[in-house]
């Protein structure tokens, strides 16, 4: 099937682009959670619109990715959510509370959805996440998750 991605998806492509994918993915999870529309030939004239917004917001070159990449990674995150006695937390560690966090902590905005998370966090101590700033730079971020 063929779609417009509205949104970046790893190792799919970026927002505007215009990508064949299996049908069922499509259908099941790209269109629903609206990272992507279904392509057709009026829907052809808002890849250009799509493109548009994408540069707006992304960062441009390399050197300002390293820029940014340099002060996330200068940024102490500490998060304090609710838990049970175990270190156990009541649900887990969105990457939007992690984006709140870093802002908190005097960091640089960024996206929630450039935050990867390799598993749910859903204990106390400290995590390792990436944030994905440019296709070709990412920030390796630690972030120690406390009792509240």
């Amino acid at each position: 099937m063929k779609i417009i991605l509205t949104h970046e998806v790893s190792g799919l492509g970026a927002a505007g682009d215009v990508v064949d994918v299996k049908d069922g993915y499509a259908r099941n999870y790209l269109v629903p959670r609206g990272f992507a529309i279904r392509w057709t030939k009026g829907g052809e004239k808002d890849v250009e619109q799509i493109r548009r917004a994408r540069k707006i917001h992304e960062i441009a070159t390399i050197e300002q990715a390293n820029e940014i990449k340099a002060r996330l990674e200068g940024v102490k995150v500490r998060l304090a959510v609710r838990s049970g006695d175990a270190g156990r937390l009541f649900g887990s560690v969105t990457p939007a509370d992690i984006a709140s966090a870093i802002k908190a902590a005097g960091g640089p905005e960024v996206d929630k959805r450039r935050v990867e998370l390799g598993s749910p966090i859903k204990t106390l101590g400290s995590h390792q996440i990436s944030v994905r700033l440019h296709p070709e730079v990412a920030a390796k971020l630690g972030v120690e998750v406390v009792a509240a």
